[in-house]
């Protein structure tokens, strides 16, 4: 009884640790890849309103209402290395994740995972823009260790990451529609 106890209590602390982002395991023993994405969303407002509604909490000041969910530990010329926090398990987790995010203006946003709760990560924000519509586009790929075991957690963490990014994809459009409207009513 006590040796289970302890067994359960370790797979607690580990599952813990690797959710927050406070243990990283990248051993490429056995590792998968799947994608993450494509997915898709019009938005009524040119590329670079669209962009810059994107990387504005990046280049610039973050804005307090993100500080719950990002810090930029570091700028440099293109490229910006940004903690990000997502809750999980009914907000009773922080899923932390550690990013690099490099800007191709207004063309396309990269993401490059560096430490988070799976050992690899890339995704692209793309943005096409025709008619004065943009199309924001995502694109990625997650990548688990251990065969098996490691593409069940990644079909986990897959779907909270990709929940997370539809869920930006809503604000990001809202806002960008926003300010090109504000920009209309201007003119």
């Amino acid at each position: 009884m006590v040796a289970a106890g302890a067994a359960g209590g370790a797979a607690g602390l580990f599952y813990y640790l690797v959710v927050t982002g406070k243990l990283n395991l990248d051993t490429g023993w056995a590792r998968r890849v799947r994608p993450l994405g494509p997915f898709s969303v019009e938005v009524a407002a040119p590329a670079g309103t669209v962009f810059d509604v994107i990387a504005a909490p990046y280049l610039g000041r973050t804005p307090r209402a993100m500080a719950g969910k990002l810090r930029v530990v570091e700028r440099g010329e293109g490229m910006v290395l940004a903690e990000h926090y997502t809750p999980v398990h009914s907000g009773r987790l922080t899923a932390t994740t550690l990013e690099t995010v490099t800007f191709d203006r207004p063309r396309k946003i990269s993401f490059r995972l560096v430490r988070g709760p799976v050992p690899y990560v890339a995704e692209d924000f793309t943005l096409t823009e025709r008619h004065g519509v943009t199309a924001l586009e995502y694109t990625g790929e997650l990548g688990t260790d251990f065969g098996a075991a490691g593409q069940w957690w990644g079909s986990q963490v897959g779907k909270a990451w990709e929940a997370a990014v539809r869920a930006s994809f809503a604000s990001i459009q809202a806002e960008a529609e926003r300010r090109a409207q504000g920009s209309a009513a201007h003119d």
